[in-house]
């Protein structure tokens, strides 16, 4: 996913010069090829967040196109006051690069794990919020992201999990759901974002439900999750964010307007994680992991279709 991110920024840049990148001094690998190819479009910030969206929003207004890189824990989460006034309240085209989502940075700690963003920007005013599965999902959505001409926030979570397309994604269209598997209709259906897309594609394998990946957070379509609902007994959501705020709770605030259906939300409870470990251990102590998943998603088919669930049993 990285090195789609990454290929998919130099290829904006050379095809305009007007994009830049501003980065808060993170000098790795990763953009290497960045700077060798548009050193002139490359901006190290230093580590002053905060400065930096507000740099890229007078660059924005003079014409630039600002792409702002940093961990997921401090772009958008030390600046959300920045982005709000500075970025959204004008509609300035700054696209907003939080890497290392969710329990990405495990060994760190708390202050470097991200499971509050998405709630964040989904809660600001014309920022449209993206969310990747894999290297494809990645391409797409940057080119969505430079085509949006508008503020985006762009979330980037652990990028080797696996594919969870064959091949490339045609484009990203503004809250639209991509359906990665057909399932059966007397069975919950799973809409996944990011990181647990691939988790949500393996144990639909398992049992024969639909699979909707949602790359495109905020807006959300409500056409779609709608007909998701009237194809499924229920539906599942899936991402390593918490459950307040984010994909379960856009999903939930829609189906109990315009089309009432039960909803289970598999996230990040609403705690602080209890120790440090590896990306894996952080999964399992909060219920994310493949197993934990696997057994919440059998007790909810037990509840919405009994009938379909006692033959999985069987």
């Amino acid at each position: 996913m990285r090195e789609a991110f990454s290929n998919a920024l130099v290829r904006l840049a050379l095809a305009d010069p007007k994009v830049l990148l501003l980065t808060g001094d993170h000098g790795y690998a990763l953009f290497d090829e960045f700077r060798k190819r548009c050193p002139d479009q490359y901006i190290n910030a230093g580590i002053a967040e905060q400065n930096m969206v507000g740099m890229a929003a007078g660059l924005a207004r003079v014409g630039f196109r600002p792409f702002v890189y940093g961990l997921a824990a401090f772009v958008p989460i030390r600046t959300v006051e920045q982005i709000k006034l500075d970025v959204a309240h004008d509609s300035l085209p700054v696209v907003l690069l939080g890497d290392g989502a969710g329990f990405v940075y495990s060994h760190l700690g708390t202050s470097h794990q991200s499971t509050e963003d998405i709630a964040c920007t989904r809660a600001i005013p014309g920022l449209e919020v993206l969310s990747p599965a894999d290297r494809f999902e990645m391409t797409a959505s940057m080119d969505r992201a430079y085509a949006a001409n508008g503020p985006v926030y762009l979330r980037m979570g652990k990028s080797d999990r696996g594919d969870v397309h064959a091949g490339p994604v045609d484009a990203i269209s503004p809250g639209r759901l991509l359906q990665i598997r057909a399932g059966r209709a007397d069975l919950p259906g799973l809409i996944a974002t990011g990181s647990m897309t691939r988790t949500a594609l393996d144990l639909a394998q398992e049992r024969d439900l639909s699979v909707w990946s949602a790359p495109s957070l905020k807006p959300l379509s409500v056409q779609d999750v709608c007909a998701a609902a009237r194809n499924s007994s229920g539906l599942v959501t899936l991402e390593e964010h918490s459950v307040l705020g984010g994909l379960g709770a856009a999903v939930t605030e829609i189906t109990s307007e315009h089309q009432p259906t039960r909803v289970l939300r598999i996230g990040v409870p609403d705690r602080f994680s209890e120790h440090c470990g590896t990306h894996a251990y952080l999964l399992r102590e909060h219920g994310l992991d493949i197993d934990s998943v696997r057994a919440r998603l059998h007790a909810f088919c037990q509840d919405t279709a009994p009938t379909a669930a006692a033959t999985l049993t069987a």
